[in-house]
């Protein structure tokens, strides 16, 4: 079992930045592939990032493609993710989330084993 505590979510204003955090406890945190999803009211869940065990390797959705940064810790058992030039369109929970199968990133959702709680992000225009 690994349980994810995801915090930084907030209000910013358009253009502005947040940081999100996601703290792990449980089983060993760098056996997990890590990532990142949101979920705006009346859509689905969708992308956002994802890393490798070592950090070496991340995606990203389309969407938040140079605007969004995924990072870990293995030291410190977290996962980042540093939101720059936030958009309204930014609006939604996001989730982190664990997979261990074993592959270098996923993308879909269905894929992860745990699931955080959620942070609200709301960007305001």
């Amino acid at each position: 079992q690994v349980q994810l505590v995801e915090s930084g979510g907030g209000l910013v204003q358009a253009g502005g930045s947040l940081r999100l955090s996601c703290a792990a406890s449980g089983r060993t945190f760098s056996g997990y592939l890590m990532g990142w999803f949101r979920q705006a009211p009346g859509k689905e869940r969708e992308f956002v990032a994802a890393i490798s065990r070592s950090g070496s390797s991340t995606d990203y959705g389309d969407s938040v493609k140079g605007r969004f940064t995924i990072s870990r810790d293995n030291a410190k058992n977290t996962v980042y993710l540093q939101m720059n030039s936030l958009k309204p369109e930014d609006t939604a929970v996001y989730y982190c989330a664990a997979a261990a199968l074993p592959r270098q990133i996923i993308v879909r959702a269905n894929d992860y084993n745990y699931w955080g709680q959620g942070t609200q992000v709301t960007v305001s225009s």
